[in-house]
Formats: C-alpha cells, sequence, structure tokens
C-alpha cells in the first residue's frame, strides 16, 4: 500500500469501529439504567409487543384483585347485618313463646306485643340502613328524595335558595320519610322556619310531614352563625346543619348568617322565616316558599344481582354475579316459594295467646330464611375467597412470563458493558496511534 497524507485509511478504520463500540457500549448503558432488556422496538420489536400485553394483563390482574376484596368486604357488612336480624328474631320467638302460655293475661301480652313490634321495625330499619358505598345489601333502603322542582321560582320552597342563604339539601338513606310504606310520596314533606326566641336566640326549626300530617320536630339553635357571630359563615365560605333525627342536612352560605342577624334584629318576630311575607328583602314569600316535598327515589332499591369484575377481560368469565336477597319484615316468614305469610302481615302479633302461638311459627320460617339468605353470602364469600386465590397465582406466573421477556440479566449486560468499555478504550488509543502515521512521513522531507 503507498504511503500518503491525504487519505488516512487506518485513521477511518479506527474511526469507524470506535464508532461503533461506542454506539454499543451506549445501548448497554440504556439498559442498565432502564433494567429492562427492551429498551426500544429496535431491540425486540416482538418481545416488546408480548410484553407490554402481559403487562397491561398484570395490572388488569392487580385491579380485580381489589375488586375482589372490595367484594369480600361488602359481603362482609351484609353477613353482619344478617347476624344481628337473627338476634332480633332469636328474641322475638322468645316473646312469642312467652306470650302463648296460659300464665299471661292480656296486659301482660301486650307489654310483649309492644317489644315485638319495635323489634320487627329494627329489623327494616337495618334491612333499610345496611349499605356498601350506596349499595343496598339486605332490603330497599330510602326511597324517597327531596323534590328540587320545588325550588323553582314560585315553587313550594322558592325561599329556600341561595339568595337567603340556603346552598343546597341532603337527604341520608336511612331518612324520617323512608317510614312511609305508601307508594305515593307527593303528601310528605319538610317545611322549614327560623324564629327569634327568648334570650336572643335564633331557632331553625324542621318539621317533618308524613301522609300529610305533621309527624316530627327537631330544632337547632343558629344564633352563633349571625354576622358577627362565633360561627359566621364568610365570602364564599359554607357550613352544614345537621338534622339528624329527620335525616337532612342543609348546606348553607354566608348570606345564612345575614338573615340570622336580620331575624335577631327585629325581636318582634315579624322578620322571621316562614312567617314574613318578604323575607331579609328578597322578594320572595318565605311564608309560602319554605316547603319542600318528596318523591320517589328508584335508585335505593335491592338488586337482584351485583356483578363484580374479577377479571381482565370482557368475557363472562371474567365478571362474578352475586345474588341478594331481601330480609326484611316483608321478605321473611314467607318460606322457599315466598307463598307464606310474612313477618309483617297484619296477622302476626302476640297481643293474644292464638296469635302468639301462630306467630311462634312465622318467626321460625323468618328464622329459615334468614339462614338461606346468610348461608347463600357465605357461598359467594367462599367462591371470592378462590377467585382471589386464582387471581394472586395468575398475576405472578403473568408477571414472570413479561420478566422473562423484558428484564434485564444485569450481570451478562454488565460483562458486555465492560467488553464494550474496553474497545472504546481501545478504539480511541489506536485512533490516536493512525493519527500520529502521517507524522512519520514527514521525516522523509526533512
Amino acid at each position: 500500500m503507498a504511503l500518503n497524507i491525504i487519505s488516512n485509511y487506518a485513521a477511518n478504520v479506527a474511526h469507524r469501529n470506535l464508532t461503533a463500540s461506542d454506539e454499543m457500549a451506549t445501548r448497554s448503558l440504556s439498559k442498565l439504567s432502564s433494567g429492562t432488556r427492551v429498551v426500544s422496538a429496535r431491540d425486540d420489536a416482538a418481545s416488546m409487543a408480548i410484553g407490554a400485553r402481559l403487562n397491561a394483563t398484570t395490572q388488569a390482574l392487580k385491579t380485580a384483585t381489589v375488586n375482589v376484596g372490595q367484594a369480600n368486604s361488602m359481603l362482609q357488612i351484609a353477613d353482619g347485618g344478617m347476624a344481628t336480624i337473627d338476634d332480633i328474631l332469636v328474641r322475638m320467638k322468645t316473646l312469642a313463646v312467652q306470650s302463648s302460655s296460659g300464665n299471661l293475661s292480656d296486659t301482660e301480652r301486650g307489654f310483649l306485643n309492644d317489644e315485638f313490634t319495635e323489634l320487627r321495625d329494627e329489623i327494616d330499619r337495618i334491612a333499610s340502613s345496611t349499605n356498601f358505598n350506596g349499595i343496598q345489601l339486605l332490603g330497599d333502603g330510602g326511597d324517597v328524595a327531596i323534590e328540587f322542582g320545588d325550588l323553582a321560582a314560585a315553587g313550594s320552597g322558592e325561599a329556600l335558595v341561595p339568595v337567603n342563604g340556603f346552598d343546597n339539601f341532603a337527604i341520608t338513606d336511612n331518612n324520617y320519610w323512608a317510614t312511609d310504606t305508601d307508594t305515593d310520596l307527593t303528601d310528605n314533606n319538610f317545611e322549614v322556619n327560623i324564629n327569634y326566641g327568648a334570650g336572643d336566640q335564633v331557632i331553625m326549626t324542621v318539621t317533618s310531614t308524613i301522609d300529610g300530617a305533621a309527624d316530627r320536630t327537631q330544632s337547632i339553635d343558629v344564633t352563633d352563625f349571625r354576622t358577627g357571630g362565633t360561627t359566621a359563615i364568610g365570602a364564599g365560605e359554607s357550613a352544614t346543619l345537621n338534622f339528624d333525627e329527620l335525616g337532612l342536612s342543609f348546606t348553607v352560605n354566608t348570606n345564612f348568617s345575614a338573615s340570622v342577624a336580620a331575624i335577631r334584629a327585629d325581636n318582634t318576630g315579624a322578620s322571621d322565616f316562614g312567617t314574613d311575607t318578604d323575607f331579609n328583602g328578597s322578594g320572595l314569600d318565605s311564608a309560602a316558599g319554605n316547603v319542600v316535598t318528596m318523591a320517589a327515589d328508584n335508585g335505593q332499591q335491592l338488586a337482584n344481582s351485583i356483578e363484580f369484575q374479577v377479571g381482565g377481560g370482557n368475557t363472562a368469565n371474567d365478571r362474578l354475579s352475586i345474588n341478594l336477597t331481601s330480609v326484611d319484615s316483608g321478605s321473611l316468614g314467607t318460606g322457599v316459594g315466598g307463598t307464606e305469610t310474612a313477618l309483617n302481615a297484619a296477622t302476626v302479633d302476640i297481643a293474644t295467646a292464638a296469635a302468639a302461638q301462630s306467630t311462634v311459627e312465622v318467626v321460625t320460617r323468618a328464622i329459615d330464611d334468614l339462614q338461606r339468605a346468610r348461608a347463600a353470602v357465605g357461598t359467594s364469600q367462599n367462591r371470592l375467597d378462590f377467585a382471589g386465590q386464582n387471581l394472586a397465582s395468575t398475576q405472578e406466573n403473568t408477571e414472570s412470563a413479561r420478566s422473562t421477556l423484558l428484564d434485564l440479566d444485569v450481570a451478562a449486560e454488565m460483562t458486555a458493558f465492560t467488553s464494550k468499555q474496553i474497545l472504546v478504550q481501545s478504539g480511541v488509543a489506536m485512533l490516536a496511534q493512525a493519527n500520529q502515521m502521517p507524522q512519520n512521513l514527514l521525516r522523509l522531507l526533512q
């Protein structure tokens, strides 16, 4: 080969090899820093595609495992409610057997019947109020809601609006109006009054009406909410007033403080909310606009079944359906066929010896009905446990498959990286030597 100084072939070869060694070292470094064998599709497109799907499956299975845990928690709540109802039924049977004995007079049986009736109502209350995240578990819940249309102009509750301090209303699942067994709820409502009282107090009173008749009243001292009071509501702030006995709460704003202050300032009672025709200068007739009616809320009904997603796909096998059975007084006692006398039937009482003797059979059937419902819950819990175990095993195996495809063998890659580092260092040294070769030709010119 001719010796020249224009083209340095050796330097070009050394540079090309150094560039390749440096690129390989860089890729190895990216794998070591990320911990994955496939950093980009250029490394292994097929493994990246399969690994991405496996990773999505793994994350979906983790969420499905959480769903199984939530389902078990829900059923545990249902089982706890049923356990309490079982205790109540045992007590009711005890009362029925006691009342069946001829050594008692009708007076004593009346006392026993009072407790029997209260216990039956407690069964309904438990069945109505036992829920998980708003999902009814043992029976229909609070099947009423507030008719917000009454707050519109010229509505029966038009004065219960933000300009007078009322931002929102909320009603609990076991609210007092839920005790009404009628399907027509238009004769149920609540009325709000705020009145000046003795001792410069301002009292807010809410009266519930069921079947067109005033039924229950609860009052709260709201004096301190007035403007300048210890709990005055500032601009942009809000507060909640809870009427727990009725299952009702109000969210109020800064205008509520002004309203309370206006009522307190006029100790004649002429400015009271619910009596004055133009309360606080709002232009709204508070005497005719302080009543809100109730409406049916079908969202609180007991569902026949609930489906839980216990898999990562969209097939029937990825979902598990759990059936729920009502255990209120209208369902208990009806027997397997649902044709027997229910616990809440008008003829079921222990006021007389004959009635008590018949009631013993009804309560016995109710206990059997409850145990069937409770056994179904236990069966679903056991099935969920096995579903959870399967999910855990599947998740482990899927994660292992993904790891085999994508995770880096650090020891092997570190060995390769060391080799590439040596090549880079060697390449730099050889490129320096190649660049020195033209310098030797200069000696010929001396």
